[in-house]
């Protein structure tokens, strides 16, 4: 009797911890799936990325290209090595003249669309001096921007402000102006103020627009900001990636060049996937374009 008594409290000394190392079990198991789904994810362009830059090494080594001429990967990593402090200086002027412009363009953007949503008199006022203003060669803007405001930082950051602020006031206009009709009725029989139905009704439903545009801002901002920087920037230690591919170019230090472009393409690839994760963020609960 004693011994049977003693196999049960064993027992059930021991059932409790089985069932405490289910949940484990189950979070290792959900945890590994997580990274095998990723994997597959990512697996694709990592491949590419492998091929392509594979195939252009071996490819400049078979035909025995000066590197002046075009560089191979291995020359422009070398070349990044080499230059990586002037490298980074340049990817941080550039980075922040990109930034500084593109939020000021956001902010001023969704501000002056909500105001031309509110009335369609000042929409079709305002709105067509948007579009001249927006189709003038900014290369015929930039030397009026650097009188007015003198070159550097200033300056660059104005000019990313002119190429980034017209695509998210259009999307911004066009989500603004596409809420559902029947959802405004609704708001009118509540007795809704304008602002209510602004700030509760027509710029939520307008999001997966806002976020349209600010992705396709995000991208020409540091085109904006190199392009400022060929124009209106400063050059030496605070000059940044716009001025070192030109002084790259006039030495002839092709890899270099090649080097800070890519920099820049990074930076940009960057940022556009961080709006793409806010952009899931706040949609992916609700609206099409952003659900599993």
């Amino acid at each position: 009797m004693e011994r049977k008594q003693e196999e049960r409290v064993g027992e059930s000394l021991t059932l409790p911890n089985l069932s405490q190392s289910k949940p484990a079990v189950n979070q290792r198991s959900k945890m590994t799936e997580f990274v095998r789904r990723k994997a597959l994810q990512i697996l694709p362009s990592v491949t590419l990325f492998v091929v392509f830059f594979g195939a252009w090494e071996l490819i400049l080594r078979l035909a025995d290209i000066a590197p002046f001429i075009f560089p191979k990967p291995s020359d422009i990593v070398v070349a990044a090595q080499g230059n990586w402090v002037n490298l980074l200086g340049a990817a941080q002027a550039t980075t922040t003249g990109a930034l500084a412009g593109f939020a000021i363009s956001t902010v001023l953007a969704i501000s002056m669309a909500i105001i031309l949503s509110l009335s369609k008199w000042i929409e079709k006022s305002v709105y067509p001096y948007i579009v001249i203003l927006q189709t003038i060669p900014i290369v015929a803007v930039i030397p009026i921007i650097v009188i007015w405001f003198g070159a550097g930082i200033q300056s660059i950051i104005i000019v990313v402000f002119l190429i980034s602020f017209f695509p998210i006031l259009t999307n911004t206009l066009i989500g603004l102006n596409s809420t559902d009709q029947n959802m405004k009725n609704l708001f009118y029989l509540y007795n809704a103020s304008r602002f209510q139905t602004i700030f509760k009704l027509r710029i939520p439903a307008a999001l997966p627009y806002i976020v349209a545009g600010l992705k396709i801002s995000c991208t020409l901002a540091f085109i904006g900001a190199i392009v400022g920087e060929y124009m209106a920037g400063i050059g030496g230690a605070e000059g940044g990636l716009g001025q070192a591919i030109t002084v790259a170019a006039t030495r002839l230090e092709t890899p270099y060049l090649f080097a800070c472009g890519l920099t820049a393409s990074l930076l940009s690839v960057t940022v556009y996937q961080i709006v793409t994760k806010l952009s899931e963020r706040m949609l992916s609960s609700w609206h099409e374009s952003e659900m599993k």
